[in-house]
């Protein structure tokens, strides 16, 4: 061989083990030569960052076995009908309305995500849940990226921690949490939060979208090999989606998101994808000195300062999941200063609001065109199914004639273009919570009065059945 083409040969192997830079956009993933301004996939501006991607030397089947997820243990595929649930059975918390967004309970070797604001109160929740399950099941693992053991005991002695099978670590490195797991084979693992940790299989920075999608699918082969169940505390963008690649939704089995107002003591964790229990389940907790508190009554909390003769405001009976919830809706109508008029809603679509403020003046005969129009659903709470619509309309109906609603009326329906009130799901439940919290009578839609369904389930409570809107706000204001 020549010198020349030992050379050659030489240089073509360190440029084939060179780290590959590309550029990543982490908002959705996308890879890049080179840097662009704007993502073409989702959008973004400004979002595309370098990062190094090392080939790797060999691929063989051991080393993929070992990079990519844990053995299957050897076993092969098993019938439907062999395969035994009952010996699963689902963990409590601790904290029932934590185990109600679970879908009943922690499901053995399940990845939950949990995301929220910063300050929201995503520590304190999985702080109280690790210790209450740690006395309950076994021990825990609470690894924390962002806070040292001592900031986690001072927070739980402010919590009431007491002396639980509960260990801290204070790790960023992905390879050393896996070490803890595999050494104290805990009941329960938490990570806290999965951007902070880092793989020294990749040199990009913690938080980048490659070292949050191999921190996330190391941790989910963990959780299915181990059969251990683990939880992630994620952080949101501005926006109030979950930072990182949308793929991290996809890893997890159960998507949580915790919601509330920073000036209001309520705290709400709504599932928006869960394999094991139902979507848009909702927990409601109460801040308080000593950490979170369930709260069992939503309704009762909600409606604890509503004013009862008060034009412009309107019960409704929402459904959360599982869960029937009576929240106040207030309007406010007032003569426009100005030329155009103002349409402001916080807790409610906007769209939604325009829509029914048209159907209120073609179908219900209410001048609104020179009316400043403000909607708010008390307490900080997100309305967004149709069966609220009624409940807005009553609201607005009301601060125009400046009227209040009958005493002991609760209002639900979904509003159509034509002013007709269609029918919604799950009549019965809601009539049930409406008598259960006083309320005398009930407007609904027509098509929802079976006897079979909401009759017989709340006697006392009167049932107002309408197929307008004109014929709601007869019945409203009678």
């Amino acid at each position: 061989m020549r010198p020349t083409d030992y050379w050659l040969l030489t240089t073509d192997y360190f440029v084939l083990m060179k780290p590959r830079a590309v550029f990543v956009c982490q908002s959705c993933g996308t890879q890049a030569q080179k840097w662009m301004g704007r993502c073409p996939e989702c959008g973004a501006w400004n979002s595309f960052v370098e990062e190094q991607v090392a080939e790797p030397a060999t691929a063989g089947a051991a080393s993929g076995a070992t990079r990519y997820g844990p053995a299957s243990s050897g076993a092969g595929a098993r019938l439907y009908a062999d395969i035994d649930t009952a010996s699963a059975p689902r963990l409590s918390t601790g904290i029932d309305e934590f185990d109600r967004v679970l879908g009943g309970g922690i499901v053995p070797g399940s990845l939950v995500l949990l995301g929220g604001e910063p300050g929201i109160g995503k520590s304190t929740l999985l702080l109280q849940a690790a210790a209450a399950f740690a006395r309950r099941v076994g021990p825990v693992l609470y690894s924390s990226g962002e806070e040292s053991e001592h900031q986690i005991k001072l927070r739980g002695e402010r919590l009431g921690v007491d002396r639980a099978p509960l260990y801290l670590l204070a790790e960023t490195c992905l390879e050393r949490i896996l070490e803890e797991i595999g050494r104290l084979k805990p009941a329960l693992v938490v990570v806290d939060s999965v951007q902070t940790v880092f793989s020294l299989k990749l040199s990009s920075a913690p938080g980048s979208i490659g070292q949050v999608r191999e921190a996330a699918t190391q941790l989910l082969f963990t959780a299915k090999g181990q059969n251990v169940p683990t939880f992630l505390v994620g952080h949101v963008t501005k926006e109030g989606s979950l930072a990182g690649p949308k793929s991290l939704e996809h890893i997890v089995d159960t998507v949580l998101y915790f919601e509330g107002e920073h000036h209001h003591a309520h705290r709400i964790v709504r599932a928006v994808k869960n394999r094991f229990g139902a979507v848009s389940e909702l927990g409601v907790f109460e801040m308080t000195g000593a950490g979170l508190r369930p709260v069992p009554n939503p309704s009762e909390l909600f409606l604890a300062e509503r004013p009862t003769s008060t034009p412009g405001s309107a019960v409704v009976c929402c459904i959360e999941g599982s869960r029937p919830i009576l929240v106040e809706i207030q309007a406010l109508v007032s003569s426009s200063s100005y030329g155009n008029a103002r349409r402001m809603a916080i807790g409610i679509d906007p769209n939604r609001l325009s829509l029914l403020l048209a159907v209120l003046e073609k179908r219900a005969g209410l001048n609104l065109a020179g009316e400043d129009v403000y909607v708010n659903v008390a307490g900080g709470v997100t309305v967004e199914e149709p069966a609220a619509d009624l409940g807005v309309v009553a609201a607005v109906a009301s601060s125009v004639r400046n009227r209040p609603l009958r005493p002991q009326t609760a209002v639900f329906g979904e509003v159509g273009l034509g002013g007709e009130i269609r029918g919604i799901t799950q009549a019965g439940r809601r009539v049930r919570e409406a008598a259960q919290m006083g309320f005398a009578r009930c407007v609904l839609p027509k098509g929802n009065l079976d006897p079979s369904d909401a009759g017989p389930a709340a006697p006392g409570c009167e049932l107002l059945a309408v197929a307008s809107v004109a014929e709601a706000l007869d019945q409203l204001f009678g």
